[in-house]
C-alpha cells in the first residue's frame, strides 16, 4: 500500500486543449503505464481529484474507482478498442436476460416480467431483437441483431466503453449495460434484474452473509458506473 504523498488534489485545463488533467500539489498525475491522465469532462476530473483528496495515510485503489476506470480507458481500452467491443458483442449469445429458467413457474414468471421489457426496448430502440430461451445453454442470435449492436457500441467513446465493458461484465448483459448507458434503466433497475435469481434463492431459502455482501459489492460498483456516465454526460 502507497502512503499518500501529497497535499491536495485540484483540477486543470490541459494546456494543449485536449481535457483536463488532475493535480496532486501541482504536478499532473500519469496513469499507471506512464500516460498522460488526461479526461474528457471537467466534472468527471474535479470527482477523481475528490477521490484522491478522500484517501487518508495509505492510498486505497479500492476506494478510488472513478480513477481506476478512467485509468483503464487510456492505459488498456484506448489501445484495444476492437478487442473490447469483440468482447461485448460476445455477450449477446449469453446474455443474462436470454437465459430464462426452465422451471420453477414462478421464477419464470418474474424474470419474464422483469427481462421482456428490457428485451423489447434493445429491439425497438436499438434494432437487435435477441431471443430468449429456457436453460443455459446459448442460443445463437441473428446476424442482423449482432450487427446492430456493434452499430450501437462502435459509436460509444473510449472512456464509456470502458464503463459499459465493467458493467456488463459485472452484470453479464449487453442489455443491461446499453440500457443504463442510454439511462433507459437506473443503477437499482439494473441490480435487481442482474441479481433477479440470487433475491429469488434468498427469499425461498434464506440469505447467508457472503451473498449478501457479494450483492452490496455489486450494487456499489453498478452505482460507481452509473455515476460514470453521468459525469461524462455533463460539459
Amino acid at each position: 500500500m502507497k502512503k499518500r504523498f501529497y497535499k491536495d488534489a485540484t483540477i486543470s485545463d490541459d494546456l494543449d486543449g485536449n481535457g483536463y488533467c488532475v493535480l496532486l500539489d501541482g504536478k499532473k498525475i500519469m496513469t499507471p503505464a506512464g500516460e498522460p491522465f488526461l479526461l474528457p469532462t471537467s466534472v468527471l476530473a474535479d470527482a477523481i481529484a475528490s477521490e484522491w483528496n478522500a484517501q487518508l495515510d495509505e492510498i486505497q485503489p479500492t476506494t478510488m474507482p472513478l480513477t481506476q476506470i478512467a485509468g483503464t480507458a487510456i492505459d488498456r481500452v484506448s489501445k484495444t478498442r476492437e478487442d473490447v467491443i469483440d468482447g461485448l458483442l460476445k455477450y449477446a449469445g449469453t446474455d443474462l436476460l436470454c437465459h430464462l429458467a426452465e422451471n420453477p413457474p414462478e421464477l419464470v414468471e418474474r424474470q419474464q416480467a422483469k427481462w421482456q421489457p428490457l428485451l423489447d426496448w434493445a429491439a425497438s430502440e436499438l434494432g437487435a431483437r435477441l431471443i430468449p430461451t429456457n436453460g443455459i445453454i446459448a442460443k445463437t442470435q441473428s446476424d442482423d441483431a449482432i450487427s446492430a449492436l456493434r452499430l450501437e457500441i462502435e459509436k460509444i467513446d473510449t472512456h464509456n466503453l470502458t464503463a459499459l465493458a465493467v458493467l456488463v461484465g459485472t452484470c453479464g448483459s449487453i442489455v443491461l449495460g446499453l440500457a443504463l448507458y442510454h439511462k433507459h434503466i437506473n443503477a437499482q433497475t439494473v441490480f435487481d434484474c442482474s441479481m433477479l435469481d440470487n433475491t429469488w434463492q434468498a427469499e425461498n431459502w434464506g440469505e447467508d452473509w457472503e451473498a449478501k455482501e457479494r450483492a452490496e459489492l455489486v450494487m456499489a460498483e453498478i452505482k460507481d458506473i452509473e455515476k460514470f456516465f453521468e459525469l461524462l454526460r455533463e460539459a
